[in-house]
């Protein structure tokens, strides 16, 4: 595990920037903290690094939202879900793009086995705790090197 502090939203949104240039094609990206943590922040430089134009902004009452980039954006707030089963999520979770889970332990029982699971801390009014679990190979090579 990865425990990464940010001092202030420059620092989280490179760090959100370089995971998405990072970023490739099935690639789940599940993100955790209390409400207020920065996980739709996050969520927009991430996109910005996918090569997102359009404006990102919570999927919060429609489950989930689309984006078009180098590779398409699954971008997912499960917050008002009990479970992933019934609507669906797997065939997003296991696409042809990238998918961002907001509130994953929502839907544990639906999420793949290789993940990056990132939980967000808030610290401060700018200053983020990011604590990185690479589950898998190809997760554990696209955090190396992300800061000292």
């Amino acid at each position: 595990m990865m425990k990464l502090e940010m001092t202030n939203l420059e620092q989280t949104t490179a760090l959100a920037v370089e995971l998405g240039h990072r970023a490739f094609k099935g690639m789940v990206v599940t993100l955790d903290g209390d409400l207020g943590a920065g996980k739709t922040t996050f969520t927009q430089g991430f996109a910005k690094g996918l090569g997102v134009t359009r404006n990102v902004n919570s999927p919060t009452f429609t489950i989930m939202k689309v984006y078009t980039g180098r590779l398409p954006l699954y971008h997912m707030d499960v917050y008002r879900l009990e479970g992933g089963d019934d609507i669906g999520l797997e065939e997003y979770l296991n696409g042809d793009g990238v998918a961002v889970v907001e509130w994953s332990e929502l839907i544990a029982d639906v999420l793949p086995p290789e993940r990056l699971a990132i939980t967000i801390e808030r610290t401060g009014d700018d200053s983020r705790r990011f604590l990185l679990e690479p589950i898998g190979e190809q997760y554990i090579k696209i955090c190396e090197g992300l800061y000292p």
